[in-house]
This record gives C-alpha cells, structure tokens and sequence, in this order.
C-alpha cells in the first residue's frame, strides 16, 4: 500500500477535490492506497482566528462560522448532487454545530486553552476528510473516513505532542487492515492516551502520513502540493533553478532549515528510518516525477545538491582583545541568548578568538543585543570587550550537497564567482561534515548571489 498525503492548497475548493481524486484513482491501478488530508486552504487560519476573538469575547467569530458553513456547503453540493450531497452536508453541518458550541463556550469563560485550541483546530481536517470520502464513494471508489484520534497516539503537550510511535504503529495497522474501502486520514490531529485531542505541531499533516507509511510498512510516502518538487534554488529569484530527482534525508534537512520549506526534516523520520522513500511532487502537475528522498546518499555528478536562503536575518559581532584565552566566554554569550529565547541561525569565530560572530533573525537583533550587555556589562565597561557591532538586513546563503565531501575546490569555485561578480561576503560558516557551507550577504545581493552561485555550480556543468 502506498500512502498519499495532500495538503491544503490542493484542497482548496471543489475542483482542486477533483484532481485529487483523479490522482487517487490513477495511483490505485498499480497498488492500494492510504490518503491523508490537511484542512481545505485558509481553514485552519480561519479557526485560529475564530477561536482567539472568541476568548476576548468578540462575536466576530460567528461570521467565520458562518462562512466555514457557506464554504463547505457549496463545495459538498458542487461535488456530490442531489440528494446523496443533502445527506453528507448534513453531517458537514452537524461537525461545525459542535465547534459552534465549543467557541460559545470559550466566548463565555473567556479563556482557549492549548488543549481547547487543539480540539478546535481538529474540526478543519474532520470536516475534509468527511467530505472527500464521501465524494470519492460517490464516484464509485469506496472510502473510509478515518479519525487519527483513534489511531496515532501522543502525550500532552499540546499544540506539538510527543507521538507514542509504539502504540500508534499497532492501532495504525490493527485500524486500517479492517478498512473496507480507501483510508481517508486525518492529518495534522491525534489524541492522548486518556483520550484528549492533540496536534502535532508544524506540516503536522506530513508527520501524519510518514506515521502511517511506517506502521504499515508502505512502498512510499507521496507529500502532494503545489511545487513540482525539491528546487536546486529558489524559482522566485533564480528562473533556471530545477527539480532535483533525488536527494538524502541529511541533504533535505540542511536545505529545509535553510528556507526550502518544501518538507519539514522531522515529518520524514519515521518512514525514512523505515526505509520507506518519500515523494515530493505537485497536485496541479501530477505528470511530473518529483523529488525522492530517501536515507541514503545519492550519487550525482553535481559538486552540489541545492541552495537556500534565510532571510531578515542580523549579525552581532561580540569583540574585543579581552576574549583571547578566557575561558567560558563563548558560553556565556550563548547562555545569555538562550535565557533570553534567541535562535542563533549561525555562528563563526575566528581561530584568534578576538571575536564571536552570531546571525540571528532581524527581529531579535534588539532583544539580543540587550541581554548580551547586560551579560558582559563588566567587560564593556573595562574595555575588554569593544561596544556590539551590529548589522541588520542581511541574507544567509547556504550552498549544500553531500557531494561536497572530500571534493577539493569547492569554496574555491564558490568564492571566486562571488568575488568576479563584487558579491561582499560579511561571514562565512562551514561544518566539519562539508555538506554546507553558509555565507552572509547584504540583502539588496540576494538575487544577484544566489543566480550567480547557481550559475557556478549548475549551468556550466550542463
């Protein structure tokens, strides 16, 4: 059995419902398969916001419903006609009456827990699963809705619950093995073991189905969305960027941290531990082949894999002749800042120890900046340490590939096509892996580096 995961956007409306339909058919002529849904697009929002202005008392939030009523109404009586679609709106109608009186409740007590938010969040995918089983039965492929609550079983951390892989793995199998027709599961939702309902927190609905693939040992897990697959750059800033075909889940993490948000690395854990590959590929070009990923190298003749880029980030420059030799400086700039909440992205220090280099995102600069002075408030003040030097509006560009290990010459060729393009480098950052080489730039050369860097590693060589 393979597992099919779609998310939001290729369930935005009814005839997105349809191509999803279309691609479930057609997959089902070579094997059986699984599907796991995300909440149609803007739901999930749309429930967020509904249940905040429902805790400060704001009857706003009726209107969302409303609307949700209005949405699901129309694509439900789109797809299914007739009377069959009267008796599936019914039960649609029924979903959102129960939220209804769930955002009374929190309007009148003024209060939305995580745990209450999680249930209020589980009616989006409830309410799409109802409505695309029920349209697939309709067209004669036999469907099963299937709530994650009763399969996938986590602890109580709402909002990003710890999955009991265990437990959810024997429920999973024991579940699906009495399924009748197509599994049709909801992503993103689970329960604890005594019962509430959880989440599990961010691309939850990817989690979902690479919990499936591995508790029923799936040829494949397939993220349908809306990108062709996992870009060699960034198609807003680079027009000659391409699908990569395959790539390793080490490769897929280092470019997802680094803003190709194509997949969460955590979501893909449990089926690439279990050897199942992963797909990437797009709802509204379905003909493409995509992206694999998969746990094991991949071997290319590229140096490099793919590039990514972070953006809004700042650095702060920590220096000063004072630092040379001391003992726990570097812990303490790094304790203060995470006392304090502030993701270091990266790090470079010089082998003189005179100064510490830390890249954090934009929106952080101030608050960092006041704790590390607050930190060193002794070292400022006896002139060991210099005052902050402190640089908003940059960008960070990271050039990754496992190809890149052991291969001489690659920060050469990297370097030299930013210095023939007068591209200034404000940092640099490299892991002793040699998967990623990380740089700095101004963010006004974003797309002027990563086309020429692009352009280094890729057009000559095709």
């Amino acid at each position: 059995m393979k597992v099919m995961k779609f998310g939001g956007s290729s369930l935005a409306d009814s005839n997105r419902i349809r191509g999803v339909a279309a691609i479930v058919r057609d997959a089902m002529q070579d094997e059986p398969v699984a599907i796991v849904l995300s909440a149609m697009k803007g739901v999930t929002d749309s429930l967020i916001s509904a249940a905040r202005s429902a805790e400060l008392g704001d009857a706003g939030y009726r209107e969302a419903l409303e609307e949700l009523r209005r949405r699901h109404r129309e694509t439900i009586a789109d797809l299914i006609p007739g009377a069959a679609g009267t008796a599936v709106i019914t039960g649609a109608m029924d979903l959102i009456d129960e939220l209804a009186d769930l955002l009374h409740g929190v309007e009148l007590i003024r209060e939305c827990s995580d745990r209450t938010m999680d249930l209020v969040l589980s009616f989006g995918e409830r309410l799409n699963c109802h409505t695309v089983a029920a349209f697939l039965s309709h067209e004669g492929e036999p469907a099963e809705f299937v709530d994650a609550r009763e399969i996938i079983v986590t602890d109580t951390t709402h909002g990003s619950a710890v999955v009991d892989y265990a437990e959810t793995y024997q429920r999973t199998a024991a579940r699906l093995h009495r399924c009748a027709g197509v599994p049709v599961i909801t992503g993103f939702i689970a329960s604890s073991e005594d019962g509430f309902t959880t989440t599990l927190g961010r691309n939850g609905s990817d989690y979902t189905a690479s919990l499936v693939g591995a508790a029923i040992s799936a040829t494949s897990v397939e993220i349908w969305t809306d990108v062709d697959g996992v870009m060699s750059a960034d198609p807003r800033f680079v027009e000659q960027a391409f699908v990569i075909p395959e790539i390793s889940l080490q490769e897929a993490m280092e470019l997802s941290y680094f803003g190709a948000e194509v997949i969460h690395p955590y979501t893909m854990l449990p089926a690439v531990e279990r050897d199942i590959p992963l797909w990437i590929k797009n709802t509204l070009n379905p003909t493409v082949r995509g992206t694999r990923i998969s746990g094991h190298p991949v071997h290319h003749d590229r140096p490099i894999t793919g590039l990514a880029s972070i953006g809004n980030v700042a650095l702060i420059n920590v220096e000063g002749g004072g630092m040379l030799g001391i003992p726990g400086m570097a812990s303490r700039v790094f304790g203060a800042l995470a006392k304090a909440g502030v993701n270091i992205i990266m790090i470079s220090q010089a082998s003189s120890e005179h100064s510490i280099c830390i890249c954090i995102r934009e929106s952080e600069l101030e608050r960092a900046s006041h704790v590390l002075r607050e930190e060193l408030r002794e070292e400022l003040d006896q002139r060991r340490i210099d005052q902050f030097e402190e640089q908003p509006g940059l960008e960070i560009v990271a050039v990754i590939g496992a190809n890149m290990r052991g291969r001489p010459g690659i920060s050469g060729r990297l370097f030299s096509a930013l210095g023939s393009h007068e591209v200034n480098v404000l940092a640099i950052a490299q892991g002793s892996s040699e998967m990623n080489i990380s740089f700095v730039i101004d963010r006004n050369d974003r797309k002027r580096t990563l086309n020429v860097v692009h352009d280094a590693f890729f057009v000559e060589d095709l």
